[in-house]
């Protein structure tokens, strides 16, 4: 099956937005229960700050993935999807860990690994395409932030 690059790209977006929207699935109903009753840092962000941050970051990792779907066939293309897909599966999972399995300790670690595969996947989707690397960035620098935020958390509770 040959699809356009018209349809590489709309995929690329419907998955990375829908996909990672599903996370919510795990989160909503915890923010107004569990989640209230943790102490938090004094710069844990507003809640309604993480659902547009988010959905930023699923267009942009969208977009990113687009840009390396659409290079030619290449072991390097290859390993590129592969490492977008392992981190974009650890992504999503965190949710679960910590808002429905309220497991802190757990998500601090998972998000750990996510972040060493959110840089590998930087790493190498700038061989392929730098826009798609660089539209990572500001990805990691969330996670970054959110590793932080889950530390503290965790050191609090």
């Amino acid at each position: 099956m040959n699809i356009s690059s018209t349809q590489k790209l709309i995929i690329s977006l419907i998955a990375t937005i829908g996909i990672g929207s599903l996370g919510g699935i795990f989160t909503i109903a915890e923010i107004p229960t569990w989640y209230a009753g943790l102490n938090k840092p004094s710069f844990n962000p507003p809640n309604w700050l993480f659902g547009p941050v988010w959905t930023s970051l699923y267009t942009m990792m969208g977009i990113a993935f687009y840009l390396i779907w659409k290079q030619p066939e290449t072991e390097t293309r290859k390993k590129a999807i592969q490492l977008f897909i392992v981190q974009f599966v650890l992504n999503f999972f965190w949710s679960i860990i910590f808002f429905s399995l309220h497991s802190i300790g757990a998500a601090l670690i998972e998000i750990i690994v996510m972040w060493f595969f959110i840089l590998l996947t930087i790493i190498q989707f700038s061989k392929l395409s730098k826009p798609a690397a660089w539209l990572l960035v500001p990805y990691i620098a969330w996670v970054s932030f959110a590793t932080l935020l889950t530390a503290s958390i965790w050191k609090l509770n």
